[in-house]
């Protein structure tokens, strides 16, 4: 790829590691590199990389409105087109990268960052901002990889595409980013301006990717509030055979789903009554028993993405999403243990079947004892098939899934050891053997009434010998019996007999709080709760958010006191239900919806395929954050409409009934349903949203504080205390400020 006129040719990765495999690979053929700071360099080609994003974009400077002055009167924000600003933290990569291009011997220019659209716009964005007011004008072609072996790399650059084949990608790219912009920045303003109407700065942040995150635990949390509990009954027996004794619980043999109820299952009984008349009619009679008994069999789980390795490390280790990913850039940028974390691919290139049998080789010469004779035994038993589920192009994107690199890593901290481990098992288990189990179920008939009995006996361990004593946590959905229960035999026509046989008292549970590990879950499968079938299709392997962002978006979740983290639970706050009930009041649902996502991703494909054009696509946008501005701008009734609360401390006036509105908590006088006594307050005050559990604390004591989360009129945060004095109200700094 040499130039007549120019001697060289300047590739830029993504990432430093990208950029010395493209150098180890162009070595034959390209002669030595010499290594310098922040590239490398041969007769014909200059190599070097970004780290991720060197570049942003911004609104110019005379369409961008400084906080403190956010206010309907400058909103939308839609400008003609967006400048660029370095990434901060960036700067001196950047600088380093723009040099290079700039450079008289450099003629043209390899876009060789990761094979997608985030990829085609880090490229984009520096030679643009490399080029500044005049453009660079040096061509520029596209090395297209999803494989790092040397060969693929080689033929990678053999296969150059043209920057007019990837211009519809680029064109998805810039406006997946713009469009992200324009509703995030004017939704963020135009929801603040409406909230501190009554004075104060009221940040409420908005984003196409938070707000329906947010909308799914808010959504949960609703469904947990609204729960009514509700008493059932299990009948379990211990029959008697002549090898022994085996429990057993009742069921209806035939039961059906009801739609309606969901806790209607086939070993619930809904009156005591009806489960003592079971108990009693079972009980000492004699019994018949069949039973069928099958093997079957366990393949390991899929090797790892970042949202499975984030949802597992959760599970297991109380790792938040934030740390796991951590970990997994340390483990591969400091220690180069791990292949590239921030992927959303489980499968390997199938050119990597040499690497993985190195790999292996490498972890059993490894002096990690309790890993190195799995590796050794895959090694000789010749485990690795190149198999689809293993090895398949289609399903791999810019990344391929999370596995151990050829380097042994020493020095780990606790943490990261976890992670390693984590990884290596998954990655050595997807080779070994399926295990294999014999199980049985066995029912058992007295009186007319079927009890079940589950047996599950593992034969050969096969993969699951890698986790030894944590084998069973490793089967998905496993039950009691996943752990071995092994059953007493009985014999072909023996007669056996319950009894104890007693009814056993329980109580419908609320759905389950997220976790980390199930929001993330929710999250990457999002696209499924979607009704269009386009759109569905268009999100089915996005789903809310990348990989890489699903951390940062909980984290800000939390940042901006939409969430609380509590154990391993995630709450949402009065501030998430105060913006759920003012976007559904507001009618601007579509910010809280996954379905806004699946819209774009359809789009963007459509896109990035040369059927919609980018102006097309951008009036779209312009059109909806018109929209959306326009109607907090116009809303003119006193409250929204909502479900809200009536505080049980009284009014500490007149001792009336003090009810919630969209922004303040109020009298209502002794019935609930009068004008009160002039007595209220604001949700809000300063910008910090109160908890109902707080304001009964604040009217009972007249006193709550000191308590972060307040901001100023300039937006700047700070710890007061609030004290009711003579019906009036005062929030004052606190000392600790």
């Amino acid at each position: 790829m040499k130039n007549d006129v120019f001697t060289k040719t300047l590739v830029i990765a993504e990432k430093p590691s990208v950029a010395q495999d493209i150098v180890r690979a162009l070595t034959p053929i390209a002669g030595k590199f010499e290594k310098h700071d922040e590239y490398f360099e041969s007769d014909s080609y200059v190599v070097s990389s970004a780290v991720g994003h060197l570049v942003e974009i911004q609104a110019p400077e005379q369409y961008d409105v400084k906080r403190g002055k956010w206010s309907f009167a400058h909103l939308p924000v839609i400008p003609p087109h967006f400048d660029l600003k370095p990434v901060d933290k960036t700067k001196t990569r950047l600088n380093a990268v723009v040099k290079l291009a700039k450079r008289k011997d450099v003629g043209a220019l390899v876009n060789a960052c990761d094979a997608g659209r985030e990829g085609e716009l880090i490229f984009r964005l520096i030679e643009q901002y490399a080029g500044g007011a005049k453009p660079l004008g040096k061509p520029v072609s596209r090395l297209w990889l999803q494989s790092m072996t040397p060969q693929a790399i080689r033929d990678g650059f053999d296969n150059l595409r043209t920057d007019k084949q990837m211009q519809p990608l680029a064109d998805a790219a810039r406006c997946r980013s713009e469009a992200d912009w324009l509703v995030g920045i004017n939704g963020t303003r135009a929801m603040t301006a409406f909230n501190s109407r009554d004075g104060g700065f009221f940040l409420t942040t908005v984003g196409r990717v938070q707000t329906p995150t947010l909308s799914v635990v808010v959504e949960r949390e609703e469904l947990i509030r609204k729960f009514v509990s509700r008493d059932y009954w299990e009948v379990h027996a211990a029959f008697h055979a002549e090898a022994g004794e085996y429990p057993a619980k009742w069921f209806n043999p035939a039961h059906k789903k009801d739609a309606d109820d969901a806790e209607k299952k086939a070993d619930r009984v809904w009156s005591l009554a009806e489960a003592q008349a079971i108990a009693n009619a079972v009980r000492g009679q004699p019994a018949t028993v069949t039973e069928e008994s099958k093997p079957t069999t366990q393949a390991s789980p899929l090797l790892f993405d970042l949202t499975s390795l984030q949802r597992e490390a959760n599970g297991k280790f109380g790792f938040s999403a934030k740390t796991t990913l951590s970990i997994a850039q340390s483990l591969y940028e400091r220690h180069k243990a791990l292949t590239y974390p921030r992927t959303d691919s489980r499968n390997l290139p199938e050119d990597y079947v040499p690497v993985v049998k190195q790999t292996l080789e490498m972890l059993a010469d490894s002096g990690m004892k309790h890993l190195a004779p799995f590796a050794a035994q895959a090694v000789k038993g010749n485990y690795v098939k190149p198999t689809k589920r293993v090895f398949d192009n289609a399903k791999v994107s810019d990344h391929f899934a999370i596995i151990p690199t050829l380097q042994a890593p020493s020095g780990l901290s606790e943490a990261e050891q976890k992670i390693y481990d984590l990884v290596v098992r998954r990655f050595m288990a997807i080779f070994f053997p399926s295990a294999e189990y014999q199980v049985t179920t066995r029912i058992t008939t007295a009186a007319n009434h079927s009890f079940k009995t589950e047996g599950k006996v593992l034969v050969k361990p096969g993969w699951l010998a890698i986790y030894g004593k944590e084998a069973a946590a490793e089967v998905e959905d496993a039950k009691d019996g996943d752990k071995g229960q092994n059953l007493v035999p009985v014999q072909p026509g023996e007669k056996v007999k319950g009894d104890p046989v007693e009814p056993k008292g329980l109580k419908t549970k609320p759905p389950a709080r997220y976790s980390e590990a199930t929001l993330l879950g929710a999250m990457e499968s999002a696209g499924k709760t979607v009704e269009d079938d386009e759109l569905r299709e268009a999100m089915q392997e996005k789903g809310l958010g990348t990989p890489a962002t699903r951390s940062s978006i909980i984290e800000g979740l939390i940042a901006e006191k939409y969430m609380l983290r509590e154990g391993r639970e995630l709450i949402p706050t009065a501030k998430a239900f105060q913006l759920m009930t003012l976007l559904r009041g507001l009618g601007v649902e579509e910010l809280s919806k996954a379905e806004l996502t699946g819209e774009w991703e359809y789009k963007l494909a459509q896109m990035e395929q040369g059927k919609l054009g980018r102006d097309a696509f951008m009036a779209e946008i312009a059109a909806m954050t018109e929209r959306m501005v326009k109607k907090a701008k116009e809303y003119d009734r006193d409250t929204i409409p909502g479900d809200y609360a009536t505080l049980q401390a009284p009014c500490p006036n007149c001792g009336g009934i003090v009810k919630e509105n969209y922004r303040r908590y109020t009298c209502t006088g002794k019935s609930g349903n009068e004008d009160g006594c002039g007595f209220s307050f604001g949700k809000s005050p300063a910008g910090r949203t109160f908890e109902p559990a707080e304001v009964e604390q604040f009217l009972r004591d007249k006193h709550i504080g000191p308590l972060d989360g307040f901001r100023s009129k300039a937006g700047w945060p700070f710890v007061a205390e609030m004290v009711l004095k003579y019906c009036l109200l005062y929030t004052s700094p606190s000392p600790r400020d």
